[in-house]
């Protein structure tokens, strides 16, 4: 009984113990089913959000999409009409803007002489003036300090224009390696103006780190300026030929030297070539070339002895062609004539084989005993340009820059004529008569020294006075010569104004 009553009072143990469970369990369940849900409503609505942003990006890029394709369409229709509108406008200008441009194209070459335009007489060929960034070198106006404000405002504008040009963006051009121009670097230029044509402006630039030029052409024809051509000019390996008959004259001949030496410690691409007429002082003059190579540490020098009577034209001719090798420039020059560096830059710019010569006006200086008196400065401090201290020999062409190809193909000078002087002429005739253009300007680096100049008795009349006429003036300016007329009349007067002022 004992053993029943313990087995039941267990059973109803553990049933309690069951009945506890449960009821403790009934009550806990409720908090973790409500924290569940919770957790699983957040979750949720995350991922709606989440959802609900995906799709307003895919629509925004969508309409994004939409916009760009509309605008890219609208672009393609823009450019068709633009493209449409100009075959239009070009069609109906084109037989308007060929026109221009022919009448412009005939402009240009009526400007230049290389077309073979056939010139009649040396006075018909029109020269060019030559100007530098602060000076203007006219033959009408001498040094023109009253230049016209049209001239100079031209002048001005051709300038701008070139460096404009120079200094614009180039095809396949590094601009770190650019150099970049300025008015500094211009080095000379020279223009002619024609009326019914327009300007025309060769204009020239240096660049300081090499020997290389720039050159540029412009043309004006009664219209904004147009770039007419750009070029490279390198000039490191053009040798100058220069060609100096002499006779007797050795007290010249050593001044002459005296600057050529100068000249050549700067300048080494230069050849002096001599041509010598007699034997009287042949000695002097070899030993005067000796000297002059011996300082300058050069072999550039040829000496060439002619036993005869001398003529100009034939000892340019035989110095010409005595050089045998390159293509090389002539400048034919005299004993009397002083010239610079620049000068030969010039000559070497201006002149192309087959294309161009270049005829330089010098600036022939008066008698110096007239000007200065006793008082006469060395012979640097007389290269002064002014109208009272010389004058522009528009009608010398003696001294000329050309190469050796195209003075032999023209037949160089006529030795034929038995006046001298006039072979000068009839050489520059055939080259106006020819295909090739002729710079004829004022050079501001070149000078034509004063000496006395004989006038042959055997000359014709006219031949006789012209050379009388050309000695006056070659003597001094004609308000100088007027107060060497009346010297007298002069002297009376201040002598009494003198003596009144005194009173």
């Amino acid at each position: 009984m004992l053993k029943r009553w313990l087995v039941a009072m267990m059973a109803r143990t553990k049933l309690l113990i069951m009945v506890a469970f449960c009821f403790t369990l009934f009550l806990y369940n409720p908090d973790c089913r409500t924290r569940g849900n919770q957790h699983q409503q957040i979750l949720l609505k995350k991922t709606m959000d989440d959802m609900k942003y995906q799709a307003l990006l895919q629509e925004r890029e969508e309409q994004h999409h939409h916009y760009t394709a509309s605008l890219r369409k609208q672009i393609f229709h823009l450019k068709y009409a633009l493209r449409e509108k100009r075959l239009l406008q070009k069609e109906e200008t084109h037989n308007s803007h060929s026109e221009l441009e022919v009448f412009l194209h005939k402009q240009l070459h009526r400007m230049k002489s290389q077309v073979g335009v056939t010139i009649p007489n040396e006075f018909a060929a029109v020269p060019y003036e030559s100007f530098t960034l602060h000076n203007v070198y006219q033959l009408d106006t001498g040094l023109t300090k009253h230049l016209r404000k049209t001239l100079r405002r031209d002048m001005a504008g051709a300038l701008e224009a070139a460096l404009h040009i120079l200094n614009g963006p180039k095809d396949k051009d590094d601009p770190r390696f650019r150099k970049t121009y300025s008015p500094h670097d211009f080095f000379e230029g020279i223009f002619h103006s024609e009326r019914d044509k327009g300007s025309l402006y060769d204009l020239t630039f240096r660049d300081n780190t090499s020997l290389d030029f720039r050159r540029l052409e412009l043309f004006r024809p009664f219209a904004p300026l147009q770039n007419v051509k750009e070029e490279i000019i390198d000039t490191s390996r053009m040798l100058i030929n220069i060609i100096v008959p002499l006779a007797t004259r050795v007290d010249t001949f050593q001044q002459f030297m005296n600057n050529f030496r100068e000249i050549c410690v700067k300048d080494e691409r230069i050849h002096l070539t001599v041509v010598n007429f007699g034997t009287e002082k042949i000695n002097q003059v070899r030993r005067i070339i000796e000297t002059a190579a011996r300082r300058v540490r050069s072999r550039n020098f040829t000496l060439i002895h002619l036993d005869e009577k001398f003529t100009r034209g034939r000892a340019l001719n035989i110095g010409a062609r005595a050089w045998k090798k390159s293509n090389v420039l002539l400048f034919f020059c005299d004993v009397d004539v002083h010239f610079t560096v620049d000068f030969l830059n010039s000559c070497r710019i201006n002149s192309q084989p087959g294309k161009r010569v270049f005829y330089p006006i010098p600036f022939k200086k008066y008698n110096p005993d007239v000007i200065y008196g006793d008082h006469t400065p060395t012979l640097e401090k007389q290269q002064v340009i002014n109208k009272s201290t010389g004058f522009w020999r528009e009608l010398g062409f003696g001294i000329t820059c050309q190469y050796l190809s195209d003075f032999i193909n023209i037949g160089g000078f006529d030795v034929t004529n038995k006046y001298t002087g006039e072979e000068d002429l009839h050489l520059y005739r055939k080259y106006l008569h020819s295909n090739l253009m002729v710079v004829r300007a004022p050079s501001r680096e070149l000078f034509h020294m004063w000496h006395k100049t004989p006038c042959a008795e055997n000359l014709p009349t006219e031949s006789f006075n012209e050379c009388i006429q050309t000695r006056a003036m070659n003597e001094a300016s004609h308000s100088q010569m007027g107060k060497l007329f009346f010297h007298q009349q002069i002297d009376n007067h201040l002598h009494k104004y003198n003596q009144t002022e005194t009173q």
